[in-house]
């Protein structure tokens, strides 16, 4: 697989298959995404991978919460702004009217869209799934540099023809994730990855994207 195919095939998959993922082949994988780029080579992104009974648990621990009906952890970054200017908020929209859409949930059935969303917390199926921390002294710079990072796993799993899928949902259980994995203080969680082979009978929204001439200016000298 090129790299083209690898970012246009690179989609966040909502359905995996139970088919283990061999450790061996994500150590390949996260042995060549430390090469990602960061700002003086800080290398500012500290993985935690789970399968078998450590992710069993992480799962446990949240749906136990989910069923019980406890709120959320509170949040220790935003993840959008209070107010989505446009053309972000549209876009977000149409995403969601895209998403729900495709699952036959109405835009105002709310018990729909929280049971659809509560699958984040199972890891969609899937076998594997990496928690991604970023130490709290950290700026905006270094929050770059995991967000490339993990764009780096990502493309890699799909050169291995597995799928993955990025949750920052896991950020509202932070403190479960943390029950399991112990991580030092001064680590925040900013995301879960659920990572796997993708079960093809499930929902396949491929959500599109914005024309060339809305993101990018050319400033031609020839």
């Amino acid at each position: 697989m090129d790299v083209y195919e690898a970012v246009t095939s690179r989609r966040a998959v909502r359905g995996f298959t139970d088919r283990p993922v061999p450790r061996e082949t994500l150590e390949r994988v996260l042995s060549a995404a430390a090469w990602s780029p960061s700002g003086s080579n800080i290398q500012p992104w500290h993985a935690y991978v789970l399968t078998g009974d450590p992710l069993a648990e992480v799962k446990k621990r949240a749906g136990e919460r989910l069923a019980a009906g406890h709120p959320w952890d509170e949040a220790e970054y935003e993840q959008y702004p209070p107010a989505l200017k446009s053309p972000y908020g549209e876009r977000r929209s149409a995403f969601g009217a895209q998403r729900y859409g495709a699952l036959g949930i109405a835009r105002k059935d709310l018990e729909a869209h929280r049971r659809a969303a509560s699958a984040n917390w199972d890891c969609f199926g899937a076998p594997a799934a990496l928690f991604c921390y970023i130490d709290r002294d950290m700026g905006s710079p270094q929050w770059s540099d995991v967000g490339m990072y993990l764009q780096t796993v990502m493309l890699l799993l799909r050169a291995e023809g597995l799928h993955s899928c990025p949750q920052m949902a896991w950020a509202k259980f932070h403190r479960s994730v943390a029950e399991v994995l112990s991580p030092p203080d001064e680590l925040m969680l900013f995301c879960g990855m659920s990572i796997g082979f993708e079960d093809r009978t499930a929902d396949r929204v491929h959500t599109g994207r914005a024309p060339l001439d809305e993101t990018v200016t050319f400033v031609d000298g020839y």
